[in-house]
Order: C-alpha cells, then structure tokens, then sequence
C-alpha cells in the first residue's frame, strides 16, 4: 500500500540525501511531499546539483495526514529547527510511533523535540555530543533502527538507510 512521506526541506540540504532516497520511496511506490515554509518555493542543495519545487508550506499541513516522516541532512535540519512549527510537526511522528527517517544532520530536528532520551540513534560526528546530551544512546553503525526511527550518519550509508527505510514502510 503507497504510504505518503511528509520530507522537510529547506535550502542547503544535502543533494544526494534527499534525491537518493526520495527516489527510491517513489520507486517503491509511495508519495514524497516536499515541505517547508510556504509551497511553490524553489530550494537548492549544498551543492546545487538537486533544486526542489517545495509541495506544501508547513501552514497548509497537519501531520497526521501522513505515515512517515522524511529529514534529509546538509544546514536544512539546524536551520527548520528553529521554526517551532517544524519542530511540533517532527513531534507528532515521535508521539505517535509513526515513522521517522533521518540521516546526517536530520537528527537535529529530533534533538529539538526533547524526546530522544533512550532512544538508540546516529548522525553525523558532529551533531553525535549532541545527541548524547539529548539523552540518546549513540552508534558508530552505518544505520541504527530503534523502533519507528532509522538514522544514518553520511551520504556513504544511503543503500542501508534506503534499505532499511523501505523495510518501516512495508
């Protein structure tokens, strides 16, 4: 059954991080609905070889229309988590057990939320103090599935973030 994937995204994420795996949520047949601030807005990647036509603004969605949650890395993550709209977005997912993809940066969206305390996850090295002082058990493991929640450290662990993404989705 096609499954809708809410992605929040804003200018400077991580090309290959979002084009990547949304392909391959469409590939297996589910809807990748792009959103950030207001819809129609163009946003570029880090390093400008992805351009996005946003679908949605975070206005005109609830987060309980959709069944997963989609946080690609690059400075799009630190920079929507500061819009405390995103942020109550990303909670609903925790709350709710429903699922969550994260990779690279994207878990700095979930830092924000105060609810990684015991949960099992990665990042990038750099946000991974971070995710310890969250209260998060933290792993050098190209993907950590705990639960509703699969996170991933660089674009160098696409194939098992995909891989195991799918798997939630199925």
């Amino acid at each position: 059954m096609p499954k809708k994937i809410a992605t929040l995204l804003t200018n400077l994420f991580e090309d290959v991080e979002f084009t990547n795996p949304a392909e391959a949520f469409q590939k297996a047949g589910h809807d990748v609905i792009t959103i950030e601030k207001k819809a129609d807005n163009q946003v570029t990647g880090k390093q400008s070889e992805a351009t996005v036509k946003i679908d949605k603004g975070i206005d005109d969605v609830q987060p309980n229309d959709f069944d997963a949650l989609f946080i690609p890395g690059g400075f799009s993550p630190d920079q929507l988590r500061a819009d405390e709209r995103f942020v109550n977005f990303v909670d609903y997912f925790i709350e709710n057990d429903k699922p969550i993809f994260a990779i690279c940066h994207g878990p700095q969206l979930l830092i924000q939320t105060d609810k990684l305390k015991g949960r099992t996850v990665t990042g990038f090295t750099s946000i991974r103090p971070d995710l310890k002082n969250a209260g998060a058990n933290v792993k050098d493991e190209e993907v950590v599935v705990d639960r509703n929640l699969v996170t991933s450290r660089t674009p160098d662990d696409l194939p098992a973030f995909d891989r195991e993404s799918l798997k939630l989705l199925q």
